[in-house]
């Protein structure tokens, strides 16, 4: 029997926000990983058509970032993934199987890491999202956050964490282990906002780096 990386019940809101947001011709991208109280939950923004588990076609675990080479760099560099496992995913996407999906998103489980975007609509490209769209997905973002139950939530980028936390954000305010606190119904969760590391983010990726590494070793 398989390890359990995903809550399967909110998936079905998800898809019916593809129709609407993402292309038609591709399927959404769930978050995954440990989805009992890690240590560290990702949240990046969207995905898009570079991430081959959202073909119609692929029968594997639907996850961020399969097929694509830069975000594990970061995890990578964080010693969340091995240097064995990051060698294979550098060496192109063609590694992706079915099973190498499982495998990657089973040793972040083992690594007590939770990875999930914002918004789960698949785009073509990374062009940005309206902030209205983004707030679509929050409720149910929201309900996936608080039955993972993380320790502690990095948020990447200043859209997403703006829209999370209701309020204006500036990731380059936050220093160390700065934080920001949200309140869902009985529980509290600290939040920290991270530069976005991919894409024109790229010139920041030390940065998020550094910091994240500070919010690891803090308690």
């Amino acid at each position: 029997m398989k390890v359990k990386l995903q809550l399967d019940h909110l998936k079905k809101d998800i898809d019916k926000l593809q129709k609407l947001h993402g292309n038609p011709k591709l399927s959404a991208v769930y978050g995954a990983g440990c989805i009992c109280k890690p240590n560290i939950l990702f949240l990046f923004m969207n995905p898009t058509a570079r991430n081959i588990s959202s073909f119609p076609q692929w029968k594997g675990l639907r996850a961020p970032w399969i097929g694509t080479k830069n975000i594990w760099k970061l995890l990578n560099s964080l010693g969340i993934l091995d240097n064995q496992t990051f060698k294979i995913i550098q060496s192109g996407s063609s590694v992706w199987t079915c099973d190498f999906a499982f495998a990657v998103y089973n040793e972040l489980n083992k690594k007590s890491i939770y990875i999930t975007n914002l918004a789960k609509c698949t785009q073509n490209d990374a062009r940005a999202l309206k902030n209205g769209v983004f707030k679509e997905y929050l409720i149910n973002t929201l309900e996936e956050i608080y039955m993972i139950n993380p320790l502690k939530i990095i948020s990447f980028g200043n859209q997403v964490s703006s829209i999370l936390l209701n309020k204006r954000i500036q990731v380059s305010d936050y220093e160390r282990n700065e934080k920001e606190i949200l309140k869902l119904k009985n529980k509290i969760f600290d939040v920290y906002p991270v530069y976005y590391p991919i894409g024109q983010g790229m010139r920041n990726i030390n940065k998020a780096i550094n910091r994240i590494n500070s919010v690891i070793r803090s308690h």
